[in-house]
């Protein structure tokens, strides 16, 4: 089964370069169009279901897609939650880098070992849910693909410094009762049907 993670659409935090974790800022209206477009770009691949985040940034991106993609309403899977950041939530990058330059002493801070527990087995789960040879979209957050990409490759990647941007899509599988990472893209969204073909033909 292969799972396509995609980055919720644009807040104004993340306009601002604020931390958002878990705090619960919405979609603005750019994260709403580029939703749309990214639903665009995804409907070259015959999906069979979508899966959220419960934060309202996560799911009203998959509510679009899933509007646009005539698919069902999204199946909320509170695991898949952003990391949460505890007293870096609501800073600038900057203010984070001039408060806390190390991130050793930020109260609530979940460590990345965390969110990888919580994550992947809540992912590998969704086997149970589909067929070995669906294609499910799931749109979570930024620092969770980004934590999961870390563990698959003993955190080589994604270098520092590499965002993860809004709607960015990256391929998964489930494989023996584990998640296998098969496509990273900071990039934004490609149409994945097209992609995978070409990839085939090299």
């Amino acid at each position: 089964m292969r799972l396509v993670l995609v980055r919720h659409g644009e807040t104004d935090w993340n306009r601002d370069r604020r931390i958002q974790g878990s705090t619960d800022i919405p979609l603005n209206e750019t994260g709403r169009r580029q939703a749309r477009e990214g639903a665009e770009r995804l409907s070259s691949v015959e999906w069979a279901g979508i899966v959220s985040s419960p934060l309202s940034r996560a799911r009203e991106t998959a509510e679009i897609i899933a509007l646009e993609l005539g698919l069902g309403s999204p199946i909320i899977v509170d695991e898949i939650v952003e990391r949460h950041h505890g007293d870096l939530e609501g800073l600038t990058f900057a203010e984070r880098q001039s408060r806390f330059p190390d991130e050793t002493d930020v109260s609530g801070l979940e460590s990345r070992e965390a969110v990888v527990d919580r994550v992947r087995p809540a992912l590998v789960a969704l086997a149970d849910r589909f067929g070995a040879d669906d294609e499910v979209l799931v749109v979570t957050h930024g620092g969770v693909i980004s934590t999961l990409v870390r563990a698959a490759f003993a955190e080589e990647l994604p270098p520092g410094g590499t965002m993860i941007t809004n709607l960015s899509a990256h391929d998964f599988r489930v494989a023996d009762g584990a998640l296998v990472l098969e496509k990273f893209r900071p990039g934004p969204p490609v149409d994945l049907a097209t992609e995978r073909v070409e990839s085939t033909a090299r």
